[in-house]
């Protein structure tokens, strides 16, 4: 009999549900899609009740998965690790009283430029370590009090309940007895303060939040409360860990220390990279966040990517020059090199380090010569581009040197992509040979709680090691077109 945790990983387009034994070996999993809703230009939402009910369908699919394997298991804790900037609006009665708001919206672009425009961004960001960006919580939540009077008098009223989708699981598994969640996902919110290490009521009055219902915060291992996922589990279980997704796949990859670094190839990119036990400013508008809280925080900086797996998803959807994301890799390959066109992924605005959210994309350097490869190679190398963007702005604002850089996502199954990115910036590359980073991540910080180990040295040890990609090719011509690509960026987006 397997002792196990159950770690629920509730991303943008789907939760899986994956069952690892107390070493931390994959027993089981099961994936359940879930639908955005595009009601307007700008606008991405969920159905909130459809995240619940999407979560009790992976677990289902993941408990039927190892019954059909014929594993033995009993679960001994239970991890929640979620799309972290998504919120959710409930009532008393835990129903939800507007859509999820997802990460990727863009309705608070006009409260953003409001806000800047009355000196608000340096305090926003002294406070919290993020920008003023339609990306976090805040400014969305602002919005939409701002343009829905019932709304906004609920709120004043004291009659509506906040969560980040953690929160809100959390809320639903536990049926209403636990309002909680933990330091990484808060300080997403702009309503969190970073060096007090709780909400901020100068920044809840400026986004209009001081009358919500918010979670309590907690470390990213504690005791949650207890549940039997609605009846799935033959007994309550206990919950003994909440992470957001980016943080939990930095612990899963095993970036525990200064300098070690990590990239998670989804539809856009997270970066983090683990500054140590102090938070550090940056001067060039990356984030200052949790790296992972295990009990004593270490804290990170953090770019964000816009645009990666959505530009082969493009690519394949829009133009029809893929039949499956994962042709791109031999394309690029049938190529001595890229033609000389370039891609600018600036499909809903340009991320970390430049942060315009109001650029567009474009494809530069086409001729009669250009055959579709040459497009997808261009797709392919703008995302290593952007990731030595990011890194080299990361080592300069830390003054922390880049020790490795740790890869997940489904992109870090393409060879030509990983072995790019080693040779621009100079630094291995590595795998954990998993796809399901962030799952683990949260896996591994349950079993924290529920001593299956007692310290970071003991969880690095159950580590496995993936595939490594050491730098080894001449860069000169590589960083010649890396220099192209910045300055085409600066060109037409800045």
């Amino acid at each position: 009999m397997e002792r196990a945790v159950l770690a629920i990983d509730q991303g943008t387009s789907s939760t899986k549900a994956v069952l690892f034994s107390s070493s931390g070996r994959l027993l089981a999993k099961g994936s359940a899609a879930l639908l955005s809703r595009y009601p307007q230009p700008g606008y991405v939402e969920q159905d909130p009740d459809e995240i619940y009910q999407n979560a009790l369908q992976s677990v289902l699919l993941c408990m039927e998965n190892a019954r059909t394997a014929g594993i033995s298991y009993t679960i001994e804790g239970i991890g929640i690790t979620n799309q972290r900037e998504t919120f959710i609006l409930w009532d008393a009665t835990g129903r939800p009283i507007a859509p999820a708001i997802v990460w990727q919206d863009k309705r608070s672009v006009s409260t953003c430029a409001l806000l800047a425009s009355q000196g608000y961004e340096a305090e926003v960001a002294g406070r919290t370590g993020l920008t003023l960006d339609p990306y976090f919580s805040g400014t969305k939540f602002l919005h939409l009090v701002g343009h829905d009077d019932n709304l906004r008098r609920r709120v004043e009223a004291g009659e509506v309940w906040f969560g980040t989708v953690d929160s809100w699981l959390l809320y639903r598994f536990t049926e209403g007895k636990v309002h909680a969640t933990d330091t990484t996902n808060a300080c997403r919110t702009l309503f969190f303060n970073l060096h007090t290490q709780n909400w901020d009521p100068v920044l809840l009055s400026l986004f209009k939040a001081d009358k919500l219902h918010l979670p309590s915060i907690h470390h990213s291992p504690d005791t949650f409360g207890t549940t039997d996922l609605g009846g799935l589990l033959a007994q309550p279980v206990p919950i003994l860990a909440m992470m957001g997704d980016s943080h939990a796949s930095s612990f899963g990859l095993g970036c525990h220390t200064a300098g070690s670094a990590k990239a998670s190839l989804g539809t856009g990119t997270s970066i983090l990279m683990n500054v140590g036990l102090d938070p550090v400013r940056s001067r060039s508008a990356l984030m200052s966040t949790f790296c992972h809280d295990s009990g004593q925080p270490h804290y990170a900086l953090e770019g964000i990517i816009v645009s990666c797996g959505s530009t082969l998803s493009w690519l394949r959807d829009g133009l029809g020059l893929l039949a499956d994301s994962a042709e791109s890799e031999a394309m690029a390959r049938s190529i001595p090199d890229n033609g000389g066109v370039y891609l600018i992924p600036a499909f809903a605005g340009l991320g970390a380090p430049y942060w315009r959210m109001d650029a567009k994309g474009c494809i530069a350097g086409l001729t009669f010569e250009t055959r579709k490869e040459h497009v997808v190679r261009a797709a392919l190398e703008s995302i290593a581009y952007q990731i030595k963007d990011v890194t080299d702005t990361m080592v300069s604002d830390s003054g922390c040197p880049l020790s490795e850089l740790m890869m997940d996502g489904g992109m870090s199954r393409n060879r030509f992509v990983m072995q790019l990115i080693a040779d621009l910036t100079g630094i291995p590359v590595r795998t954990r040979g998993i796809t399901d980073a962030s799952a683990l991540g949260i896996a591994l910080m349950a079993g924290l709680q529920a001593g299956f180990t007692s310290n970071l040295a003991e969880i690095q040890a159950l580590l496995q090691q993936g595939e490594e990609y050491e730098p080894h090719r001449s860069v000169q011509s590589l960083l010649e077109q890396h220099a192209v690509w910045k300055q085409l960026v600066q060109r037409t987006c800045c």
